[in-house]
């Protein structure tokens, strides 16, 4: 494990800051890392309001996409609210479906099913419009590169509004409008949002031509923030301003759908992370194990007790999503033992047996255990496909590309891809990527890292500053949980390994006259005799709560331990 300390800022900006919030250094320093320099910059970053939203109609396409809706709703025309399987396209229909059908009864919606389907605008989902008299298709997180299936709905008199958040290809499909803050002609002022978020910004634009204001909107927030979640998008700027007020309506009124799954929850107020690990595999796992169209019933449903009737369904399939991981995940690993590929600088695994609905999250698991680019590929159809997880700082969509004349498609982020092959493409493929990221990427990205913030001393770790930290949530990428490091510690001597299978650690330590902290230490039960032989150490850790039966207490999460430099 490396442990990285950043690049500590401009003292005198620091200085300034501090002086400004009257705050201390350690706070002024995380604020400028994260670019917030100024006392209204700190203003906006503490106090964020759905005032700062931008005004939606600076992205590019939006007028027409406007006009095009009001036109349809106008004559009378069926729109049809497509999206893709996962949480970012189920959110989205459900937000656009929903607001829409608030006032307009001519609305349906299609998710493809991923097996028969696949990824994205879809031949069938586009003669589903055809056959029902849908003269508009609204295409949620998706359809930035279906050239040919716009032209396909064209030639049938069905038109497109594209509402996406992947980089365009070299073409855009010929679509009414195309909304996607990554084309390069759109000066939209932020780039990163989810293909909700999108969804989001077309329904704040039509609001705004009938004359809502942004709280009248407020209600559909919960949808945004599961997907800013979900999809692993930055949580700064507009994204952290939605992410913040969906949380509070997730936490107050969630929609029925979003309550029932949970009211079970012994926790008062979920954050991001909750959402992450809670609320999304849920959503997820209706089109992992049966069809996304569960999710979307589930998140437009009114009544709570068919929400919760949906809900229960959707907590089978998860159960049945969870063994399948279990399992798949041990017959990869033992397929690169048995191939020999713990010394690759990728791992490429393949049966075609596997669960396509799961594939995504072994690639993760994968990608935990052998910490370099992964893909993990099963068939499908006449086809393999595969999803791709990277590491850190390695883009493994400029990898793939790198690869593309072994390719029939692929697409996705730095970080996580999707891809399909010809079944005798996959050997020249699984070699060449192996060579492209051998070449390519730094040997130091394939060694796990903690990042650290800023070492401090356990006597900086007053309420004061631990209220303060507190507002710093809602926390993820762009604004991740800080992580310190704190230098010669020692255990009280109560440390001990906890567990179901004892893999966790959990102390009492201090430094020389500090207060004595309890602390976790996930995974690092191997580090015992270190952490608990009375000598000292070092930690890097972030700041956390435990909650245990109802009472709520400050802990330090222990991210890793060594003996002292």
């Amino acid at each position: 494990m490396r442990w990285t300390l950043k690049p500590q800022p401009d003292t005198h900006k620091v200085q300034h800051l501090a002086e400004a919030l009257t705050v201390d250094a350690v706070i002024a320093s995380l604020l400028v890392q994260r670019g917030v320099e100024t006392f209204e910059e700190a203003r906006k970053f503490f106090r964020p309001s759905l005032e700062d939203l931008h005004d939606p109609y600076l992205m590019q396409d939006m007028d027409k996409a406007v006009e095009r809706i009001e036109s349809a709703i106008a004559n009378g025309e069926n729109i049809l609210v497509f999206g893709d399987y996962d949480v970012d396209g189920t959110t989205a229909v459900s937000l656009v479906s929903s607001y829409l059908r608030s006032f307009y009864p001519n609305v349906a919606t299609y998710i493809p099913d991923r097996y028969a389907e696949g990824y994205g605008v879809s031949t069938q989902g586009i003669d589903y419009a055809d056959d029902n008299g849908c003269s508009l298709i609204i295409a949620l997180d998706c359809g930035i590169k279906s050239v040919d299936k716009v032209a396909y709905a064209k030639s049938k008199g069905i038109d497109f509004i594209i509402c996406d958040h992947h980089r365009p290809g070299d073409t855009l499909p010929e679509a009414v409008a195309v909304l996607d803050p990554k084309r390069d002609d759109c000066n939209y002022p932020y780039k990163e949002l989810c293909g909700c978020g999108v969804g989001f910004k077309l329904i704040q634009a039509l609001g705004s031509n009938r004359g809502e204001t942004i709280a009248d909107l407020n209600p559909y927030l919960d949808l945004v923030a599961t997907a800013i979640a979900a999809d692993i998008v930055p949580i700064t700027g507009e994204n952290r301003v939605l992410a913040k007020f969906g949380l509070e309506v997730i936490n107050t009124h969630p929609r029925p759908g979003i309550k029932a799954l949970i009211q079970n929850l012994k926790k008062k107020d979920l954050t991001i992370s909750d959402v992450v690990f809670v609320v999304a595999p849920r959503i997820n796992a209706a089109g992992r194990i049966k069809h996304g169209n569960h999710a979307v019933e589930l998140l437009t449903e009114k009544n709570i007790a068919q929400a919760e009737a949906f809900a229960s369904q959707i907590e089978e399939y998860n159960a049945d999503r969870r063994g399948l991981d279990k399992q798949i995940t041990e017959e990869a690993l033992q397929q690169i033992e048995d191939n020999k590929d713990e010394s690759r600088y990728t791992t490429v695994v393949y049966n075609e047996n596997w669960h396509k609905g799961v594939i995504g999250i072994v690639a993760s698991r994968l990608t935990e255990t052998y910490y370099r680019p992964t893909l993990v590929f099963t068939k499908s159809g006449d086809r393999l496909a595969a999803s791709a997880r990277s590491v850190k700082n390695f883009d493994i969509y400029n990898a793939l590309d790198a690869c593309s004349e072994h390719l029939e498609q692929f697409g996705g982020h730095m970080y996580a891809a999707g891809l399909t092959l010809k079944e005798e493409q996959y050997e020249g493929f699984r070699t060449r990527f192996e060579q492209v990221v051998k070449e390519t990427i730094n040997p130091e990205l394939l060694i796990p890292e903690i990042t650290i913030d800023a070492e401090i001393s356990f006597n900086d770790i007053t309420p004061k500053f631990c209220r303060i930290l507190k507002q710093f949530e809602p926390f993820g990428p762009g604004n991740m949980t800080p992580v310190f490091l704190t230098r010669t510690i020692k255990d009280s001597g109560y440390g001990k390994e906890m567990g179901a299978d004892g893999s966790h650690l959990r102390l009492f330590v201090k430094q020389d006259d500090s207060a004595s902290f309890p602390a976790v230490g996930f995974g690092l039960a191997a580090k015992k005799e270190m952490a608990c032989n009375g000598n000292t150490f070092d930690a890097a850790y972030s700041i956390d709560e435990n909650t245990w039966n109802g009472v709520t207490s400050l802990q330090l999460r222990f991210r890793d331990i060594r003996c002292e430099d």
